[in-house]
């Protein structure tokens, strides 16, 4: 079982000259176990986890499901086992001549800054040099981002629900950088801050900052009554 897996919009990157990877989670509660504790009722319906071609097959779908349980019911064996896989995927980007990236939570919303392995060592403090990245509707989490209390290698895009706009604005203020999902096309600008086209890549460490990252809704977002997709 590989913890470490692609997708069309992680893809998108090697445009750019970025070799990107992640780790697909089951989302929610769907597992048994909630890797999205800060998840709203219309992030929970709209979840990307069964958006994409393959996505919603039985395979892909159970595959979330025992990698989900190994990092519950084994924590020390799926960070070495993902250690290990970062690890010879940076091997592989450089033999392409890339530079490689990665996003842990791309169904999930974990805080990687607090997991630990036996030598009580992050995963961000095994691949200094390596960039990681990931969205977070966590706001103590976004603001320690934004007040520089996370590894310098980890760059963090607050997410918009239909829940959370307040604690957006004050994102917005202190200068992060917030995610929203629009229905059929992005405005130029949100709530007075130019909107970026999020969906060109997923190289989010990019971005310049004070944004609105905008993302066209896709999947099940696209019947969402809740207010997570933005009119």
């Amino acid at each position: 079982m590989k913890l470490l897996s692609d997708n069309n919009k992680i893809h998108k990157g090697e445009k750019f000259g970025f070799y990107t990877l992640g780790v697909h989670l089951s989302p929610h509660d769907k597992s048994g176990f909630n890797v999205c504790p800060w998840a709203s009722e219309g992030c929970a319906m709209a979840c990307l986890d069964t958006a994409g071609k393959w996505s919603n097959t039985p395979n892909v779908q159970n595959s979330r499901i025992a990698k989900t349980r190994f990092f519950f019911e084994d924590k020390q064996g799926f960070f070495c086992k993902l250690a290990h896989e970062i690890s010879l995927a940076v091997k592989r980007a450089s033999k392409k001549g890339l530079i490689p990236c990665f996003r842990l939570n791309l169904t999930s919303d974990l805080p990687w800054e607090a997991i630990r392995n036996s030598d009580r060592k992050t995963i961000f403090e095994l691949f200094p040099n390596v960039q990681f990245y990931d969205y977070t509707k966590g706001f103590s989490r976004m603001r320690n981002y934004l007040a520089g209390k996370m590894p310098s290698n980890y760059h963090l895009t607050f997410s918009r629900s239909e829940s959370n706009q307040a604690h957006c604005d004050i994102i917005a203020k202190l200068g992060g950088n917030v995610a929203c999902v629009f229905r059929n096309e992005l405005p130029s600008t949100w709530q007075g801050k130019r909107v970026i086209n999020g969906d060109e890549s997923d190289l989010r460490f990019l971005d310049p900052q004070g944004c609105i990252v905008g993302l066209v809704e896709k999947g099940r977002a696209k019947k969402d009554e809740s207010g997570f997709v933005l009119n």
